[in-house]
């Protein structure tokens, strides 16, 4: 019964807290602007995936090897 309490706090969490487009206000317009046809908003869905994967792809390295390394993460 415990782990079930967790995966509640966890399911809840990820989905107010910490969702990315609600707390960052990232991405508003393909989450608010394509909502009416469902194709339009696969799309812009799938493409702000994309785009996020591919900041992450560029961005961790320079965190990890660069910034991290040196001790400079406050230029994050």
């Amino acid at each position: 019964m415990e782990t079930f309490k967790i995966l509640i706090v966890i399911l809840l969490s990820s989905v107010f807290v910490d969702n990315y487009v609600l707390s960052r206000f990232l991405g508003i317009c393909p989450f608010l602007g394509v909502s009416e046809k469902r194709d339009q908003a696969v799309g812009m869905g799938v493409a702000v995936t994309f785009v996020m994967v591919l900041a992450t792809l560029a961005t961790w390295p320079i965190q990890k090897f660069i910034l991290d390394a040196f001790n400079i993460g406050y230029l994050q």
